[in-house]
C-alpha cells in the first residue's frame, strides 16, 4: 500500500497537468484563430495597412457564453488600427512578435486575469500586431472539472488497487495461515507430512518442513531405541542385584550393616523404578502403539488396585478406590502405567498416614480417572514445572527423579487426553485428574451377547 499511497498522488497529478495543458492549447488555438481572421481583415491601401471590421463580425468575433472576449490591431508604429485601445494597457506589456510568430500569456488588465494570443502579421512596410485576449472563466471551470475528475477517478483507482491488493494478499496468505495452523499442531508424537494443497510457490516450503520432519522422527526414534534398550538392559542386572541385597539381608551377619544394606536396597529400588520408568516413557512416545482398543478404565484401575494389594505400603496409608464404568479407547498397558505412576507419586509424597482414593467414571466430556491424596500437595504456581520431566515441585520430599507425573502427562497426550494437577475436594492435598476424548459410542459400546 505504500507505493500505492505514493504513486498515485503523483501519478494524479501528472495526468491533471497533462489534460489541463491539452486543454490550455485547445482554447489557446481558438483565440490564435480569432488572431488569424483579423489579420486576414488587414488591406494594404496607398501602403498603409487598414481594416474594416462590420458590427456583425466584430459581435462574432466577441461571442462567447462565457468570457468577456477582447482584440486589438496595431500599426508597424504602434497606431490602433482597430478594436480595444485598452489593451495597449496590458501588464506585463506584451513585446512585439516578428511576423508570422505568435506569443502566449496570462496578463492583468485593471484588475481582471486575462489569456493574451499576440500574432505578429506582415504588412508591407512593417509588421502589424493582433492580440486577442479572454477572460479566465471556461478556463478556470475546466480546471475545476478537470482536477474533479481527477480526483475522483483516482480514488476510484486506489479504491479498486486497495481491494484488489486486500483480496490477492488474503487469498496468497490463506494458505500460510492453514499451513501455520497444522505447523502449530506438530511435535515428536505427531511427524506426518504436511499435505496441504497450496500454491505452487509455497510447494518447496512444504516440502522443506517434510523434509525436516522426517529427519526429526529419524532422530526421534534413534532416542526412543537407545532409552528403550537402555532401560531393558539395565532391568535385569538391577532385579537380580536387588534379589542378591534381600537374601544377603537374610543369611547371618554382623547387624551393624544392615543400615548400610537397607541403603543399598533402596538405591536398586529406585535405580530399578527409575528404569521402568525410562522404558515407560519410551513406550509412551511409541508411535506404533495402538491407543484405539476398547477398554474400560474401571479395569484399568481394579487390576492396579490389586496390584498394590499386595505391596507394603507406608505406615497408615489409606489406598482406596471409588470405580465406576468409563469406557473408552486407548491402550490398557500405558493406562495403567500413568495410573501407577500417579499412585505411586502420592504414596511417596503424600506423607504417613496419608488417605489416597482412586476414582474412575464418564460423564458428558468424556471418561476420567483421577488420584487424590490429602497430602501437603503442590503449589499452584509449581504444577505446570510438575509435569515436566527432571522437575519437582520446591517443597517435595523424598528420593523421586521428578520423572512419573511427566510420564502421565505423556501418556495422556499420546491418548489424545490432558492430565491436569488440581486441589482436593475438600482440605489441602491433591488431586490429579486425566480427562479422555468421548469414544465413538459404536466403538465404545460393549459387544452385544
Amino acid at each position: 500500500m505504500l507505493p500505492l499511497v505514493v504513486a498515485l498522488p503523483l501519478l494524479g497529478t501528472a495526468l491533471y497537468k497533462q489534460v489541463q495543458h491539452s486543454a490550455q492549447s485547445w482554447l489557446d488555438e481558438g483565440l490564435e484563430d480569432t488572431a488569424l481572421t483579423l489579420a486576414g481583415q488587414i488591406d494594404l491601401r496607398s501602403g498603409e495597412p487598414r481594416i474594416d471590421i462590420s458590427a456583425t463580425m466584430d459581435r462574432a468575433l466577441r461571442f462567447d457564453r462565457q468570457d468577456d472576449v477582447f482584440y486589438l490591431v496595431l500599426a508597424p508604429r504602434g497606431e490602433v488600427l482597430q478594436g480595444d485601445a485598452g489593451l495597449a494597457e496590458l501588464q506585463p506589456r506584451p513585446s512585439p512578435q516578428p511576423a508570422g510568430d505568435s506569443h502566449y500569456g496570462d496578463v492583468r488588465l485593471r484588475g481582471r486575469e486575462l489569456r493574451l494570443v499576440q500574432l505578429g502579421h506582415d504588412c508591407g512596410a512593417g509588421t502589424c500586431q493582433v492580440l486577442v485576449a479572454e477572460t479566465l472563466h471556461k478556463r478556470d471551470a475546466l480546471q475545476r472539472e478537470i482536477g474533479g475528475l481527477v480526483a475522483l477517478n483516482g480514488a476510484g483507482l486506489a479504491l479498486l488497487l486497495a481491494l484488489a491488493g486486500w483480496w490477492a494478499i488474503r487469498q496468497g496468505l490463506t494458505p500460510l495461515t492453514g499451513l501455520s495452523a497444522e505447523l502449530e499442531r506438530r511435535d515428536l508424537h505427531r511427524l506426518t507430512p504436511l499435505t496441504a494443497s497450496l500454491p505452487r510457490e509455497l510447494v518447496p516450503l512444504q516440502a522443506a518442513f517434510n523434509r525436516l520432519f522426517e529427519r526429526l522422527g529419524r532422530a526421534a526414534e534413534a532416542q526412543r531405541e537407545f532409552l528403550a534398550d537402555a532401560a531393558h538392559q539395565l532391568r535385569t542386572p538391577l532385579t537380580s542385584l536387588q534379589t542378591e541385597i534381600e537374601l544377603a539381608m537374610l543369611e547371618p551377619h554382623d547387624q551393624r550393616v544392615d543400615p548400610l544394606l537397607e541403603r543399598l536396597r533402596q538405591r536398586v529400588v529406585r535405580s530399578a523404578r527409575l528404569a521402568q520408568q525410562l522404558l515407560s516413557l519410551a513406550r509412551a512416545e511409541d508411535r506404533s502403539v495402538d491407543v484405539g482398543q476398547r477398554i474400560d478404565l474401571r479395569d484399568i484401575a481394579t487390576e492396579s488396585g490389586q496390584d498394590w494389594a499386595h505391596r507394603d505400603l507406608p505406615s497408615g496409608v489409606d489406598l482406596g478406590f471409588e470405580l465406576e464404568d468409563a469406557p473408552a479407547l486407548g491402550h490398557a498397558f500405558l493406562l495403567r502405567e500413568l495410573l501407577e505412576n500417579l499412585i505411586h507419586n502420592a504414596v511417596s509424597y503424600a506423607g504417613a498416614g496419608a488417605r489416597i482414593t482412586v476414582r474412575c467414571g464418564s460423564g458428558a466430556e468424556g471418561p476420567w480417572l483421577e488420584v487424590e491424596d490429602n497430602g501437603p500437595g503442590i503449589p499452584p504456581a509449581e504444577r505446570a514445572a510438575a509435569l515436566q520431566r527432571f522437575r519437582r515441585g520446591g517443597s517435595a520430599t523424598g528420593t523421586g527423579s521428578g520423572l512419573g507425573l511427566a510420564i502421565a502427562a505423556d501418556i495422556a497426550a499420546r491418548h489424545g487426553g490432558r492430565l491436569a494437577l488440581l486441589d482436593a475436594h475438600a482440605g489441602p492435598g491433591l488431586r490429579a485428574r486425566l480427562s479422555l476424548p468421548p469414544p465413538d459410542p459404536v466403538l465404545a459400546s460393549p459387544p452385544a451377547a
